[in-house]
């Protein structure tokens, strides 16, 4: 065999018991899992603003940052729910470069998955203590849930994960609303189809085990642009793209019909600057049709202290060292401007 098996990792409960989390930062993730859900279901009309750096990989600035959301959440939590994206896995395109800090708790090491799996956990149980918020983060490898479960209050499966079958059953047994992103295609029915697999119970094998799951029904679609076959981005933000996807919501068996947008990757072509038009264009049609007010809950964007991005090595704190991102400043104008459309 090619597999070179390197070191049995500590299973989920281990880590879990080794670095668990505080009851009163357990009552915390419970409140926001239902404040979050409540937006999902349509019982409240708050919005969700799901923000952060494109790659958690420090654990200072980026508790640094969520500090700082939590203060400006502070002066908009009656309209906005503020989630912070701690996003510990980072998928590859072509497999090569930093894949989060659950691979390399430090950047610029090698590989190191059982410090990595001990620096996630560090640094989202420090930032849910410091700041009051619970974060989102994208499951990129169903097999590492059960490391999250009880930190984590959003799930977002990406673009080359939605179709795989392993994501959708596993997502269905999620309690935490979950976004299914569009494929890189852009093809609105796989989406669809995810959402209808992810929100159904399944049995299946899983780390081992048999298991069977109940369905999500917090499960609801994420539309983050395309790309054709000649490699341009398509964005799929604009209001005719979302007066379609709330027709094709109404063609299938569906609950709680929900959608955010991710206002980078496709939708802007990484021009990380076009997030704050793109917004305030989604939120503009919120405004003009009622349809689109219903539909739309949410928006992602990429954010970090300093904006763009920096190579590996550089060491300029609070700077992305994957995708580029909004700056602080631009970032904190952008969520009050938010509020102010609600």
């Amino acid at each position: 065999m090619s597999f070179q098996f390197v070191t049995k990792l500590p299973t989920p409960d281990e880590i879990r018991a080794e670095f668990p989390v505080p009851a009163h930062l357990a009552k915390l993730k419970e409140q926001r899992d239902k404040e979050i859900g409540d937006v999902i279901t349509g019982k409240s009309n708050k919005f969700l603003v799901i923000i952060g750096p494109c790659s958690a990989d420090n654990e200072d600035s980026v508790c640094d940052y969520i500090s700082r959301l939590a203060k400006v959440n502070e002066k908009v939590q009656d309209k906005l729910i503020l989630i912070p994206r701690i996003y510990t896995n980072k998928p590859r395109t072509t497999g090569e470069g930093y894949k989060g800090i659950v691979s390399q708790p430090d950047p610029e090491k090698k590989p190191d998955y059982r410090a990595g799996l001990i620096a996630m956990r560090k640094m989202h149980i420090r930032a849910m203590e410091e700041s009051g918020l619970t974060a989102a983060d994208e499951m990129l490898y169903p097999d590492n849930w059960g490391y999250v479960e009880d930190i984590l209050s959003y799930v977002a499966i990406g673009a080359r994960s939605v179709e795989d079958q392993q994501h959708r059953m596993t997502v269905s047994g999620f309690d935490v609303a979950s976004g299914m992103k569009n494929p890189t295609s852009g093809t609105l029915s796989v989406m669809l189809n995810s959402v209808y697999a992810a929100q159904h119970p399944h049995s299946f094998t899983y780390r081992g085990f048999e298991v069977k799951t109940t369905g999500n029904p917090l499960a609801h679609t994420v539309l983050r642009g395309a790309v054709n076959k000649n490699g341009q981005s398509i964005p799929n933000y604009h209001y005719e793209d979302l007066m379609k996807l709330f027709t094709l919501y109404q063609e299938y068996d569906l609950v709680n019909p929900a959608c955010i947008i991710d206002a980078n990757h496709n939708n802007s072509n990484k021009a990380y600057e076009q997030q704050i038009r793109i917004v305030k264009e989604v939120m503009h049609s919120r405004k003009l049709c009622s349809d689109i007010h219903t539909l739309v809950k949410g928006v992602m964007i990429e954010s970090y202290l300093e904006e763009g991005c920096q190579k590996i090595g550089e060491g300029i704190y609070g700077k992305s060292i994957t995708d580029p991102c909004l700056g602080w400043e631009a970032s904190e104008k952008l969520i009050y401007d938010i509020a102010e459309y609600e």
